[in-house]
């Protein structure tokens, strides 16, 4: 069955592969699935025919046959138990692979969701300065916790797995920020992950819808 994905129309990350579509289209590039996309125009992410896709009229969606999901962390998981390559046969390593996976989207990811919004939607608010402080001392505090525990580890736990995928996609939204360059161990782990082939396909897909709806 062909699998589509909903992507926006025109992204607003320019190409940077920091829309949430970039990590599903990693995934099914990890496990060498083709995939249709559908463009959904700004306008339209209100329409019924997307509400009907997802409810909170937000991209990615996945849908293959009769099933339709949203939710990227939950389509990457679908992905991974679906199609072989991204989860660990063994009991409890895929336990743990999941658990990370949890960990990027509800413990890293928040504070980093939270700068976002100090940078862009408090722009110019006499508090924005300290707001950013304080934001950015709690994705430290993370950022810290997490290079901690990977040491010298080449992955989050074992093998590359679905959860290394949302995990480097998170910290990528700290591009720019100066945060990474703080944790080497970190920034080591994205440039690795950016290195993986599977992940240059995903980038470079996004990065052409980008430029050809430029022109």
């Amino acid at each position: 069955m062909t699998i589509t994905i909903t992507v926006f129309g025109r992204a607003f990350d320019e190409g940077r592969g920091l829309a949430r579509d970039m990590r599903v289209r990693w995934a099914l590039e990890e496990v060498g699935q083709a995939y249709e996309v559908r463009l959904v125009p700004w306008e339209k992410f209100k329409a019924e025919a997307h509400l009907a896709r997802n409810p909170f009229g937000q991209i990615p969606t996945y849908e293959e046959g009769d099933l339709t999901l949203f939710e990227s962390g939950a389509i990457v998981l679908h992905i991974a138990e679906r199609f072989p390559g991204l989860l660990p046969k063994d009991a409890d390593a895929r336990a743990r692979a999941i658990m990370w996976m949890f960990a990027a989207l509800s413990t890293v990811e928040p504070p980093i969701v939270d700068r976002d919004v100090v940078e862009y939607a408090e722009a110019g608010k006499s508090w924005q300065g300290e707001r950013f402080a304080m934001v950015d001392g709690r994705i430290r505090d993370r950022l810290a916790q997490l290079s901690a525990r990977m040491g010298d580890g080449e992955w989050l736990d074992g093998d590359f797995s679905a959860a290394d995928i949302i995990m480097v996609h998170v910290l990528r939204r700290l591009e720019g920020s100066g945060l990474l360059e703080e944790f080497p161990v970190l920034a080591a782990y994205i440039a690795r992950a950016e290195k993986r082939p599977a992940y240059q396909r995903a980038f470079a897909a996004q990065l052409a819808l980008w430029e050809n709806r430029a022109q």
